[in-house]
């Protein structure tokens, strides 16, 4: 009896502890709730209220660097341009040095791109939670963690009824479908996190974003898992928030699929590359060079692997003086811009392994030239060369089709998905993944007959009008249709 009573004491001593608790929470949570319906109450109403004044719906873009010149860039510009012109326009922008007609002139100075109609853009002062430099270490949770700040931001100060982002933040889609009360869309240019990403810290294969001192230490790399894993999983959530996805390639669209896990709402639509451009290049027999110029062009970023270009230039050097190829001579010219100072170091990296491996007076740097001399390099080589791993779409690979160039491009990502690919039952270029299989390539294609080349060069410029900017537009505007028809209610 004596231990029965106690038992009773304990239980109704826990029961007076866990009663408070228990109601604390109840009354935290039905507080926290009532605070997010107040503060979706107000950000709607705000909405409502803009949209009764404007008379017309309003579509805004998450494009934190949309000054920055790139192919995500185009892809904003060109989609902005072939929406439907009774609508308003906004871009979430943190380029606070420029003005808005600063940032459309250099859209039209660059991409040759005039909008219809007039663009509103909202500036954005904390753009510093989203870079990278500000986090070196857990890179991807810290900037996922600021993009959240930064997109609040922009909800507070403007509130749309159609938000994209359009440049990777798959964090800001909650914040504007629950809290915005907004439908939301995405396009994907590439995973924040992909699942090649998590083999490689797997199997502990050191790569630029898997330094050495974590590869080789089995602790560390299980620790990354870890995280990467979980950061996935929050990734996953996020993304699968869009009401539409629009990815750039079918490499992207596997790595989403099995991230976000919606089929139903995602589809390919490719980046818009201005083709049109390299179109006047002429395609001549180059049977008569004495000298064939392989170029490549890329930022000179670490991912970009030009080390692999110059040691695979180095083996076909060495076969050619063993008397395995041509007597015509041979450059290595590479193009590409600096973003900043980690970038030229890279290129000083870069030209003092040309010198130890003896091939400094066949390679040519070329840093940040203006797109006429681009143009002229293009015009003067034999081969494009490409050598990234997983590449999520690469638009360098299309311009040099365009150009009219023979491609060899890393066998992996678009390249190998959705450019290098037959068409019409043609060859449009050459695969490769290793230093070995670069140089057999590059030796295969200089010693085709120069007709053989030609013909291969007229399918690849054929092949990729699929790429272009009517083709884009067409694509987003279908895939746009649905997320359109609910501006209309």
């Amino acid at each position: 009896c004596l231990g029965s009573s106690r038992r009773t004491c304990w239980s109704l001593l826990l029961w007076k502890l866990l009663l408070p608790l228990v109601f604390l929470c109840v009354l935290l949570i039905t507080v926290l709730v009532l605070l997010v319906l107040a503060v979706r109450f107000w950000l709607q109403s705000n909405r409502n209220a803009r949209r009764a004044r404007d008379g017309r719906p309003t579509v805004a873009f998450f494009h934190p660097y949309c000054n920055a010149g790139g192919g995500g860039e185009r892809v904003l510009w060109c989609a902005i341009r072939a929406l439907y012109a009774d609508i308003n326009f906004v871009v979430y922008t943190g380029d606070l040095g420029v003005t808005g007609q600063q940032i459309l002139e250099g859209a039209r100075r660059r991409f040759n791109i005039v909008l219809p109609r007039p663009v509103h853009f909202v500036f954005l002062r904390h753009r510093l939670l989203v870079e990278p430099g500000l986090f070196p270490h857990f890179t991807l949770l810290g900037q996922s963690v600021g993009s959240i700040f930064l997109g609040w931001e922009a909800l507070t100060e403007f509130v749309p009824d159609l938000y994209i982002d359009s440049m990777g933040y798959a964090f800001t889609l909650p914040l504007f479908r629950y809290f915005g009360g907004c439908s939301v869309g995405s396009y994907v240019h590439y995973p924040t996190i992909s699942t090649d990403m998590l083999s490689v810290v797997r199997e502990r294969n050191p790569r630029f974003n898997n330094p050495d001192y974590i590869s080789n230490n089995l602790f560390l790399s299980a620790f990354k898992v870890v995280y990467y894993c979980l950061f996935a999983l929050l990734y996953g959530m996020a993304g699968s928030c869009s009401d539409l996805i629009m990815v750039n390639s079918s490499w992207t669209l596997d790595h989403i699929l099995s991230l976000w896990r919606a089929p139903n709402r995602t589809s390919v639509v490719y980046p818009p590359c201005d083709v049109s451009a390299f179109l006047d290049i002429p395609l001549e027999d180059d049977g008569d060079r004495k000298c064939h110029s392989i170029v490549s062009i890329g930022q000179f970023r670490p991912e970009k692997d030009h080390r692999l270009q110059i040691r695979a230039f180095k083996k076909v050097l060495d076969k050619r003086r063993t008397g395995a190829g041509g007597g015509e001579a041979l450059k290595l010219v590479l193009v590409g811009g600096c973003r900043n100072q980690e970038d030229e170091d890279r290129v000083l990296m870069l030209r003092g392994l040309c010198q130890e491996l003896g091939v400094a007076d066949k390679v040519e740097f070329k840093l940040n030239v203006p797109f006429e001399e681009l143009k002229r390099e293009m015009g003067e080589a034999t081969i494009g060369l490409h050598t990234m791993w997983n590449e999520h779409f690469g638009i360098g690979v299309v311009e040099c089709m365009a150009a009219g160039k023979v491609i060899l491009a890393h066998k992996s990502g678009g390249p190998k998905l959705d450019i290098v690919v037959p068409f019409e039952g043609g060859q449009t270029g050459f695969l490769a993944d290793d230093e070995d299989s670069y140089a057999e390539e590059i030796q295969r294609i200089l010693a085709l007959p120069s007709a053989s080349r030609l013909q291969l060069r007229r399918n690849a410029r054929q092949s990729v009008a699929r790429f272009s900017d009517q083709e884009f537009e067409a694509c987003f505007l279908a895939a746009m249709e649905p997320l359109m028809g609910t501006l209309e209610r």
